[in-house]
């Protein structure tokens, strides 16, 4: 009867070591999803750093572009406003001559 219950027990314990073993087998599997799941996560992390670093250089060329349009823009308008005064000094000096003209003629 020993002899049975110490066989009972060596079964018992080999199950136990075999369902441990099953255990210590899906723990290493999930690691090793686990692992893959980060190195996917690095590279995609990878990947949006490069395009951050494009946006900080877009924005950056942006900018520039924005400085120079502004320039363009003051130098378009002081342009403007001397061709308007020269214009209105130009009708001013026709309307003269004109005046002078008739003043000459009704005379």
């Amino acid at each position: 009867q020993e002899v049975l219950l110490l066989d009972n027990e060596i079964a018992f314990n080999e199950a136990i070591i075999e369902e441990r073993e099953q255990g210590i087998q899906e723990i290493q599997q999930q690691i090793g999803e686990v692992n893959e799941i980060f190195k996917d996560l690095a590279v995609l992390v990878h990947e949006q750093g490069t395009m951050i670093d494009d946006i900080g250089t877009h924005i950056e060329n942006s900018r520039a572009a924005t400085v120079q349009a502004k320039s363009h823009l003051v130098k378009a308008a002081k342009t403007q406003r001397s061709n308007s005064s020269l214009t209105c000094l130009l009708l001013v000096i026709f309307a003269i001559v004109i005046l002078i003209v008739i003043i000459v003629l009704a005379a």
